[in-house]
């Protein structure tokens, strides 16, 4: 069974945080890594930085730059990658664009993520029909689940779609905006995270976008699984370094 099914079969509320992979230095992937299990998080997403990241807010647009800056590729990060399961064993999510994977070659990417450990992506820009029509097959030959992204605005329909041909987790995006643009949450996205709740899906939600502290990770975990933290994390390497994440993570949980 893949580690995030697995992971989500646990009785707890899980904590996923984000990170973007070769930030602050080029080489801090792996460290980041087991620091933050250690730490006790449940699930790591690892960024693959892209020079048109859409959907990020400016923390992690600029951690990107950065990254770019000090020449991580997706070559570069399987690289470092390659032992990364002889030391840790919770599931570990690529999150990127989809250029960098159609440039890599989608079968080629989707194999070494195999290789190396990978348990799934999460690609914001690949519409879910043309993952269905085109990519499915090749994922689900290498073991990856791939992880949709649904908001406020998706119709109830769409969703029950998604549901369909997900076999994971639902990335529930808390609201129509770019990551890190939130410090809580109001009426509006509880009623949000609720009607999504009485929807009954097979595949469990987890919140990203706008959870930066106990209180926020208290309300978006209160109707779902789980809940991610990017920015806010990335925030915290930027200004305290990478010996730090303890401190971090047990702020949060």
């Amino acid at each position: 069974m893949n580690r995030i099914n697995e992971k989500l079969k646990e009785d707890k509320k899980l904590l996923s945080i984000y990170f973007t992979a070769g930030y602050p230095n080029t080489n801090d992937t792996v460290t980041i890594i087991e620091n933050l299990e250690k730490s006790g998080v449940d699930m790591l997403e690892i960024g693959l930085p892209f020079s048109d990241p859409l959907a990020d807010g400016p923390t992690i647009q600029a951690s990107s730059t950065e990254a770019l800056k000090n020449g991580m590729t997706s070559a570069l990060l399987f690289e470092q990658l390659k032992d990364i399961r002889k030391t840790v064993s919770i599931p570990l999510i690529i999150m990127g664009y989809f250029n960098p994977m159609l440039q890599y070659g989608v079968e080629a990417f989707c194999k070494k993520c195999q290789e190396v450990g990978i348990d799934g992506l999460i690609i914001p820009d690949l519409p879910v029909d043309v993952y269905h029509s085109e990519y499915k097959s090749t994922f689900e030959k290498y073991g990856l689940i791939n992880v949709f992204l649904i908001t406020p605005q998706t119709s109830d329909e769409r969703i029950r779609y998604i549901d369909s041909v997900s076999n994971g987790f639902i990335y529930m995006v808390s609201s129509a905006s770019v990551t890190g643009s939130n410090s809580g949450f109001g009426e509006e996205q509880t009623n949000y995270f609720k009607r999504i709740a009485d929807m009954k899906l097979k595949n469990p939600q987890i919140v990203g976008f706008g959870i930066s502290n106990n209180k926020t990770f208290k309300q978006a975990t209160a109707y779902g699984k789980g809940a991610i933290i990017g920015s806010a994390f990335i925030k915290h390497l930027t200004e305290n370094g990478i010996d730090t994440i303890d401190d971090f993570v047990s702020s949060i949980l």
